[in-house]
């Protein structure tokens, strides 16, 4: 079965958030209309506590430097989805009544997750794979914020995990923190063995198997 994740469709990686991806609000109607198409769709959240150690300001440091934590390079972002806030909420315009479940990253204040799946370090898991293999699914496709980061990483699991990856691009937006990030983001991804495709396409199904 095919399943749909929406990756962090928060308003603090929304015009106007703290870390806003340029255009991240223009993937809204295409999420909306894509889960048309799916029989489950499941969520991914950022979830920080507060003085997270991805923060700059945890660190008396400017945004955007690279520090090494527990010997491995972590980008300091501003202050973002801090748990109970409204930056970290899902959008409002976001349909959200056909949603599984939301699941929650990021919560571990030692270690960033911008895998859906899994924090940086691969050790812990949001539970998130075994419900798709619990309902069936070994094929997903993703859509959100940001390209770069959290869709490229969710989707990178997702293909080592076992699951057939599709990343819809249209319906994904990019930091870009370099040029060229988004587009590297692709290559990588592709490389993996993960599809890129656009929201236009109908899922991929095999004869005789369930969307």
């Amino acid at each position: 079965m095919n399943a749909l994740i929406l990756v962090d469709i928060q308003y603090d990686f929304c015009p106007g958030g703290s870390l806003a991806v340029p255009e991240g609000d223009e993937i809204v109607p295409i999420a909306n209309r894509l889960q048309k198409k799916f029989d489950l769709i499941v969520a991914t959240q950022d979830w920080h506590p507060r003085g997270h150690g991805s923060f700059a300001s945890t660190h008396g440091k400017p945004p955007y430097e690279v520090v090494f934590i527990n010997g491995s390079p972590q980008t300091l972002w501003p202050d973002h989805c801090v748990q109970g806030t409204h930056g970290a909420e899902l959008v409002a315009a976001l349909d959200r009544a056909r949603i599984a479940r939301i699941f929650q990253k990021g919560t571990d204040p030692r270690i960033d997750s911008y895998s859906g799946f899994l924090d940086a370090d691969h050790k812990n898991s949001t539970g998130m794979a075994d419900f798709l293999r619990a309902h069936h699914v070994n094929r997903v496709y993703l859509a959100g914020l940001a390209t770069d980061y959290c869709v490229k990483y969710t989707a990178l699991d997702a293909a080592q995990l076992g699951f057939e990856a599709f990343v819809v691009q249209d319906a994904c937006r990019g930091v870009n923190l370099h040029p060229g990030d988004s587009e590297e983001a692709i290559r990588e991804m592709k490389v993996a063995g993960v599809h890129i495709v656009r929201s236009a396409s109908n899922p991929k199904t095999r004869k005789g198997e369930k969307r």
